[in-house]
């Protein structure tokens, strides 16, 4: 007797093969038990699409599901938390050192803010003081004068490498005295002694050379230098009084 779990015979050479008995219909009360079939469809042309899940991801504290982004409709950035990144990115800055109104555009170019923005924020920054070029050329005309004894070239160079305009340069060397020889006399009497042990020619071309990169002009640094040598290689300058 054959079993019904015994698979069909498959003639080997040629001849029909046997026809497999009907299966018997299913049982309508009876459970499905292929999930996937179940999920799918019962054959492969009835497939209905499978909805796309969130992305998984597992961190150590356990399962976590992020949405994956729509990739035809962005985020639009929060343009008021730009301008307050920036805008506090600027006061830091300001806390440091003064910036001139040049300075604080690049670094307000540094975020994502379009240049209406930035105007903005500049001319705001302007009306209450914190930019200020004019009062910012004032500092350091004064501080190339007092405490680096520079001349006006120098000065002027300083400046403009901080990005303030012609005219507001001028404007502050205006209020400058006309005393750079003075100045420069100055600056080479505090260095000539260390010259001394040249032969002149040296000394000369060394000191006039270190007032020309301060900022003042050739015939003004050779003067001066000269004088100062002058002054130190006297006798009087070496007289001592105990």
């Amino acid at each position: 007797m054959e079993s019904d779990d015994l698979a069909p015979v498959i003639p080997l050479f040629g001849g029909a093969a046997p026809q497999a008995p009907a299966a018997e219909p299913a049982d309508p009360g009876a459970k499905d038990w292929h999930t996937t079939w179940r999920d799918l469809g019962s054959r492969p042309g009835d497939r209905r699409p499978v909805p796309v899940q969130p992305l998984a991801i597992k961190p150590a504290g356990g399962v976590r599901f992020v949405e994956l982004p729509d990739e035809e409709t962005g985020d639009e950035p929060d343009l008021e938390k730009l301008r307050a990144d920036a805008e506090e990115r600027l006061v830091k800055a300001l806390r440091r050192r003064s910036l001139s109104v040049s300075e604080a555009r690049a670094k307000l170019r540094e975020s994502e803010l379009d240049a209406d923005a930035i105007d903005e924020i500049v001319d705001r920054f302007s009306r209450i003081g914190a930019l200020d070029d004019a009062a910012l050329a004032d500092q350091l005309v004064y501080a190339g004068v007092e405490r680096k004894n520079q001349g006006r070239r120098a000065i002027a160079q300083a400046l403009s490498a901080r990005g303030i305009d012609r005219a507001t340069i001028d404007q502050a060397l205006e209020m400058l005295p006309d005393d750079d020889y003075e100045r420069a006399l100055e600056y080479a009497r505090g260095k000539a002694n260390a010259l001394l042990r040249f032969d002149d020619d040296t000394a000369l071309r060394r000191l006039s050379g270190q007032l020309a990169r301060r900022g003042y002009g050739g015939g003004l640094a050779l003067s001066a230098a000269r004088a100062a040598l002058d002054e130190a290689r006297s006798p009087r300058s070496r007289v001592r009084f105990d």
